[in-house]
């Protein structure tokens, strides 16, 4: 069994611009049950359905959240024009909740379906 984990992360640098960085979690041998990372402190949890015309232009994230993907494909473009897609299993750290944005569509004209963790600390 493997001891890492990862995401990607949508941040936000120095110049207002958006990027993207994958984001490895060590885990722990936590015996019979699995590898377990440290725990993340949450504010809450959100459900989500997009319909299968969903194509948000460049806007910020409204909180520093984790997107857990369920199904559907979604491709994000940063505000430098670098473009990624993700599907069903996918999680994603949005943290750019300042800046230029990011751009988020629908790959095909299907409803998705997410789950939102807000990050402790964010309103």
């Amino acid at each position: 069994m493997e001891g890492m984990f990862s995401y990607w992360r949508l941040y936000t640098d120095s110049n207002g611009d958006s990027r993207f960085e994958e984001v490895e979690v060590p885990l722990g041998d936590s015996g019979p049950i699995g590898h377990l990372s440290e725990r993340y402190q949450v504010k809450d949890v959100q459900f989500r359905v997009n319909d299968g015309d969903y194509d948000w232009d460049f806007h910020n994230a409204p909180a520093r959240q984790f997107i857990i993907l369920l199904d559907g494909e979604i491709e994000i473009t940063t505000s430098l024009g670098e473009k990624r897609k993700f599907g069903g299993g996918d999680i994603l750290l949005v943290e750019d909740t300042e800046g230029k944005g990011h751009r988020t569509k629908n790959v095909k004209p299907q409803a998705r379906r997410s789950v939102f963790i807000r990050l402790a600390g964010d309103n």
